[in-house]
């Protein structure tokens, strides 16, 4: 199962292009599959596995580590709202 859901993730194709040939079931089974681990929060477990491990090998950079960060819309303004970049008659975003 996670050969397929690999497979599809790492060469970016859709779910219906997995090869049956190949080995592979029904492209559908493996994005159900991919929302079920999801909710159960396995790909952070797994993150936080390879990190950890990762770092007790010594293998992390930290020096190279960067922060992401996101907008979300201010529906309602706020006192930390901004104006909209497209639309100047409208309220832009708050930054988390």
């Amino acid at each position: 199962m996670p050969a397929g859901i690999l497979s599809v993730l790492y060469n970016d194709v859709s779910w219906q292009l997995l090869l049956l040939e190949l080995g592979f079931g029904s492209g559908q089974i493996y994005w159900r599959r991919l929302g079920r681990w999801h909710e159960a929060g396995v790909f952070e477990k797994l993150h936080r596995l390879l990190l950890a491990e990762l770092h007790a090998a010594d293998a992390l950079d930290w020096t190279r580590a960067c922060v992401d960060a996101c907008h979300i819309r201010a529906k309602k303004g706020g006192e930390a709202t901004g104006p909209s970049p497209v639309d100047r008659g409208k309220t832009g975003s708050n930054p988390i």
